[in-house]
This record gives structure tokens, C-alpha cells and sequence, in this order.
């Protein structure tokens, strides 16, 4: 028992002693990032890019329904969220695939402006020291505004202005309900439900993104009647 006992503390310290060196690693990675690429010069270029749109000249029911279907929690949580990150780790072990991310919309604002693509540890604890910043940077509405502008929307069109006027030919505070909660759903796979090519895989996530807007109504009472069809 004795022996066992001594086992499971050297196996407690070990985990700390690498979680400690991990996290240790993953800061001194992510000063390396910001040195190259500064936060706040970088967010500044973006806002000053031709087809930067302002939070309030898109559509509230785009903005709705990316936050439905992409971060739910948005509104609650900090930087990263721990629920989600624990829900996503569940439901990827039942699943035995990746079925979930569990990455803040901050996260992956961090991820699209600073980062590479690659599924490394590395490149996680960046994003997440980088999307803490960014969250004491910034308002919760300027970092969805910057999300909204900074993501690939499919068929050559990155930021929501351009996936407005390409798709739709409208502003993105034109969009009808149905077309926002249409390029609501093209961010998680751009390739997959790009409207040229796969529109019938774009309307399935289409309804994947109404069914998370309505929940995401009923928990925030976020919508008026004015947002609905």
C-alpha cells in the first residue's frame, strides 16, 4: 500500500513538474509570437484594412448566430473556456475522433491573425496566452468585430464585407436572416460549405446554426422578434 502510495505522489509531481515546464514553454513561445507580430499593430492593420466593417454596420443577427454556433458561451467565459474545452475533451474521447475543438471565439481570433494552422501543443498554449491579451485588450463586442473581419468565409472572400457583397451582393447590415445565418455557418469549414461548390452542405449547416440561434435566444433573450423570419 505503502508503495503505492509513493507511486501515485511521484505520479502527481511528475505531472506538475510537467504541466509547470509546459506552460512555462508555451509563454516564453508565445513573447516569441507577439515580439514578431505585435498585438497591438497587428489588430490596427486589420481595422485599417479596405473592407473593415464596425460592429454596428453588421447585421445583429449575423453576429447572433456566429456566436451561437461557434461560441455559445462567448458572453460568460474569459479567454478560454474551461466548460467547453472539458465538454469538447468528453465528447471527442466517446466519439473517438475529433468531433469538437473547445476554442474560444477569442481563441480563434488569436489562432487566424498570429498563428499557423498546425495541431501542435506549442501552437495551443500560444493561442491561449495570446487570446488572454487579447481579452484584457479588449471588449467582448471589438473582439467579435474582429473575428467577423478577420475569418475565411470561403471562395476567396475573407471578412464579412466581402462575403456579403461576393455571395449576396449586399452590406453585411443588409443581410436578410436567412442569409446571415448562410455565412454564419461557412467559418468552421470554409472548403466544406464554400456556396459555389457544396451549397447543399452549406444549407444543412445552415440549420445547425437556426437550431444553436434559437437556444442561443432563449439562454441570453438576445434576439427581438425583429431578428426572426
Amino acid at each position: 500500500m505503502k508503495y503505492i502510495k509513493n507511486l501515485f505522489k511521484g505520479m502527481l509531481i511528475l505531472l506538475l513538474v510537467l504541466t509547470i515546464s509546459g506552460i512555462g514553454y508555451g509563454y516564453f513561445a508565445y513573447h516569441r509570437t507577439i515580439n514578431a507580430y505585435p498585438i497591438k499593430e497587428t489588430i490596427v492593420a486589420l481595422q485599417n484594412s479596405e473592407n473593415y466593417t464596425h460592429f454596428d454596420e453588421i447585421s445583429p443577427t449575423f453576429l447572433d448566430a456566429i456566436v451561437a454556433i461557434e461560441d455559445h458561451r462567448f458572453y460568460k467565459h474569459g479567454a478560454v473556456d474551461l466548460i467547453g474545452l472539458g465538454r469538447a475533451l468528453i465528447t471527442n474521447v466517446v466519439c473517438g475522433n475529433i468531433e469538437q475543438g473547445g476554442s474560444t471565439i477569442t481563441q480563434q481570433l488569436a489562432k487566424n491573425l498570429f498563428l499557423d494552422k498546425t495541431q501542435t501543443l506549442e501552437r495551443k498554449l500560444k493561442e491561449m496566452f495570446i487570446a488572454y491579451e487579447l481579452e484584457n485588450l479588449y471588449s467582448k463586442e471589438e473582439i467579435l468585430e474582429l473575428y467577423v473581419n478577420a475569418i475565411y468565409y470561403g471562395d476567396g472572400n475573407t471578412g464579412i464585407t466581402m462575403a456579403s457583397q461576393n455571395y449576396f451582393n449586399k452590406t453585411p447590415k443588409e443581410l436578410t436572416f436567412d442569409e446571415a445565418t448562410l455565412l454564419a455557418g461557412l467559418p468552421q469549414a470554409p472548403s466544406a460549405y464554400a456556396l459555389s461548390n457544396h451549397y447543399d452542405a452549406a444549407l444543412k449547416r445552415q440549420s445547425q446554426v437556426i437550431t444553436a440561434l434559437v437556444a442561443f435566444s432563449d439562454d441570453y433573450n438576445h434576439l427581438t422578434d425583429a431578428n426572426m423570419p
